[in-house]
């Protein structure tokens, strides 16, 4: 039987500066729909993955450009909930020489934000899924989006899915404190955790430098592993060059043994939705029975061939 995944987030609307512009610089924006479970979906639909996206989006145009963006790719949007008046927006500056990224949000208020529990029925939306993912993104965006995916990754467990979580720590959205008394209630449900150092750091104040020698990604797993009932643990690296080079890594960890992947050098055209495109890559391998050495390899392919594709999707 296909394995069918579902993910669950906020889709907004990419707002970005033509020609490396800057904020203050420009007059025209280009167009595009993200969101880090949004882009794992498309990535997995890519792969041919009977991959479903979950959401709440405004009844109007801008709405349903949304889903027709993750239409086209043959995402599944039949659970995607119609209502409310806005949809998230971000702005991105793109980084370029010495400048660094720049993002500013505009999205309290959205449709999603204002999602309550009695939009989503899990029972319908989970019906012959096997694996939900999504983001430590979603939770950080309101108190009743946190119960929400803890309601979610019960229900899931019920049915016997496999949870992963990307924990993705985002200090604008949510502090330290709140973000580790949330993502501890959740992580007891999680099979499956993709977390780098910064998430380590930010959300469970975990000090690499403990580690007494031990590469410091296994050591953030191992760490992870003693609290919470992980069966996995996965990390994905840069190390920049350059503003516009750089070498990628990551690394598996199950049953007591870490994994390496290659590294690869490379050059950046875009690299917002690598990290999602890395998920959709392991939850792939993980389906179909990879070993984790090439699951970790496969994974690592899948983030570094993002970097070559404009927009959130690839």
């Amino acid at each position: 039987m296909k394995d069918k995944i579902v993910t669950f987030g906020e889709i907004m609307l990419r707002l970005s500066p033509e020609n490396n512009a800057r904020f203050t610089q420009c007059n025209a924006f280009e167009a595009v729909y993200g969101g880090g479970e949004a882009n794992t979906a498309v990535s997995l639909a890519n792969f041919d993955v009977d991959a479903n996206y979950v959401t709440k989006l405004p009844k109007h145009i801008i709405g349903q450009a949304a889903i027709n963006s993750l239409r086209q790719y043959g995402v599944g949007v039949d659970h995607i909930v119609r209502g409310g008046d806005q949809i998230g927006i971000y702005f991105l500056e793109k980084k370029t020489s010495q400048r660094p990224t720049n993002v500013i949000y505009n999205r309290a208020g959205s449709a999603f934000a204002l999602a309550t529990a009695d939009d989503f029925n899990w029972d319908e939306i989970f019906d012959g899924a096997t694996w939900f993912h999504f983001s430590g993104i979603t939770p950080a965006i309101s108190d009743e989006m946190t119960n929400i995916c803890i309601t979610a990754c019960q229900k899931a467990k019920e049915k016997g899915m496999t949870v992963s979580c990307d924990l993705n720590y985002r200090s604008k959205l949510w502090s330290s404190e709140k973000a580790c008394e949330a993502m501890s209630r959740i992580c007891q449900y999680v099979d499956v955790c993709i977390a780098n150092e910064d998430d380590a750091i930010g959300i469970f104040s975990m000090n690499p430098a403990d580690a007494n020698g031990e590469e410091k990604n296994a050591y953030i797993a191992k760490e992870l592993m003693k609290k919470f009932p992980f069966k996995m643990v996965a990390s994905v690296w840069r190390t920049e060059t350059s503003i516009t080079t750089f070498k990628l890594q990551s690394m598996i960890y199950t049953e007591g043994k870490a994994y390496y992947s290659k590294e690869f050098f490379m050059h950046i055209l875009d690299y917002i939705g690598a990290g999602d495109a890395y998920c959709a890559g392991l939850i792939y391998s993980l389906i179909n029975n990879f070993d984790p050495q090439k699951a970790v390899e496969f994974a690592n392919a899948a983030s570094c061939l993002k970097h070559t594709v404009s927009g959130d999707y690839n």
